[in-house]
């Protein structure tokens, strides 16, 4: 009997305990979970349904083709020398190369650099036509563009036409040297002479014999035409008028590239315009 009362009271305590633990169950641990932020992948984003930025905020989008074109179209767009007094290029071209000049390629050396846009002058004082040249040169002169420089060069095709290059260079060494005060006065003489008074001016004699008459004295003169630096000259004509295949004076070459002349352009008046034409042609570019 004693077992069975003590059977009884573990039963009883058993009973309670149970009921005990279901009335306060245990909590269960809370479990972080483990995020692999290698698999995280941005969701995409529909661009019809994004909202459109503030008008101040929006990119400026250009698509690569697009890009290309506008390379290639500002690569057909003529490059504005940074010079004074450019002039403007026309809608159209009033001269047409091979019928009124001839374009040489390569282009060729000028007398001075870069910096300006050359014009050049192939003559010989005993030419009548560059005699009548001179009327619509001089006036030309005065209203030349800012960014051109204009030259002559005598011609050196054989031993009068020699003879008369020598004459010019050191006439343009005596003016660089302050000899001979009035430069035009003097050239305007030389072609006097030859045209108009039939002095040929044929000889070394003759021509020293010009120069003291315009205030040269027989010593400058001779010092000069004797000159190494009228010698370099005379070789930078001869190698010019062979690269420019000079064959007939007038002649106009515009910045090594252009050469041209009257028989050309069709007269004096037309080949001034056809200078200024080139001219732009050089400035616009």
């Amino acid at each position: 009997m004693k077992r069975i009362a003590i059977f009884g009271v573990l039963a009883a305590v058993l009973v309670l305990g149970f009921v005990v633990f279901k009335q306060e169950p245990t909590p269960s641990p809370v479990i972080e979970p483990v995020v692999d932020e290698s698999a995280i992948v941005a969701p995409e984003v529909d661009a019809l349904e994004e909202a459109p930025a503030e008008e101040s905020e929006q990119p400026q989008m250009v698509e690569e083709s697009a890009a290309e074109e506008e390379e290639v179209q500002a690569a057909d767009q003529p490059i504005i020398l940074a010079q004074a007094d450019v002039p403007t290029a026309p809608a159209e071209w009033k001269f047409t190369e091979g019928t009124h000049y001839a374009r040489m390629v390569p282009t060729q050396p000028t007398v001075g650099g870069a910096d300006k846009i050359e014009v050049a002058e192939f003559f010989w004082y005993g030419c009548a036509h560059c005699y009548s040249f001179e009327a619509y040169v001089d006036p030309w002169l005065e209203t030349k563009p800012a960014n051109v420089r204009f030259v002559r060069i005598p011609a050196v095709w054989n031993a009068l036409v020699k003879l008369h290059a020598q004459l010019y260079y050191t006439e343009e060494v005596l003016v660089k040297n302050g000899k001979i005060k009035n430069p035009a006065q003097f050239r305007a003489a030389v072609f006097a002479e030859y045209h108009q008074r039939g002095n040929r001016l044929a000889s070394e004699a003759a021509i020293m014999d010009l120069f003291q008459i315009h205030g040269v004295s027989n010593e400058d003169f001779s010092s000069t035409w004797k000159s190494f630096e009228v010698s370099q000259k005379l070789r930078v004509a001869q190698d010019l008028a062979r690269r420019y295949s000079i064959a007939s004076v007038p002649a106009i070459v515009v910045n090594g590239k252009y050469r041209t002349g009257a028989g050309e352009a069709g007269g004096y008046p037309p080949l001034m315009d056809l200078i200024d034409e080139l001219i732009v042609r050089e400035s616009v570019r």
